[in-house]
């Protein structure tokens, strides 16, 4: 009988533990693509000039703040444009003070193993 109630208690703690784990991954705070602990959102970048295009694009994949710091890093890095990411929505608002074509874009998330859907 007591070997019963060990074996329940065990259980309920894993349980709890995997129930938590598993909402704070739903919530984008969990540490998975390679993350873990406190993860600090990447940084805005500022444009050199005028905005002179914005575009939403909605991406597949990203589960977690370390994804869209990945994708935020990877769209950065295009000379002429600069992204801000919202994981709830899984979309990246992109602004441009250059004309950039949006298959240089969708090909740098893509490299990443995301999927953009719609732009």
């Amino acid at each position: 009988m007591l070997s019963n109630a060990i074996i329940i208690t065990v259980l309920l703690i894993i349980l709890f533990a995997a129930v938590k784990g598993s909402l704070k991954h739903f919530k984008g705070e969990g540490g998975c693509c390679g993350g873990g602990g406190s993860v600090v959102e990447e940084p805005d970048k500022k444009l050199d000039g005028p905005v002179i295009k914005t575009s939403i694009y909605k991406i597949e994949g990203m589960t977690c703040v370390n994804c869209t710091n990945r994708v935020k890093r990877a769209i950065n890095r295009i000379d002429g444009a600069s992204a801000s990411l919202n994981l709830r929505k899984k979309q990246a608002v992109v602004q441009f003070d250059k004309d950039i074509d949006d298959s240089i874009l969708i090909s740098e998330i893509e490299k990443l193993g995301y999927k953009v859907t719609h732009h």
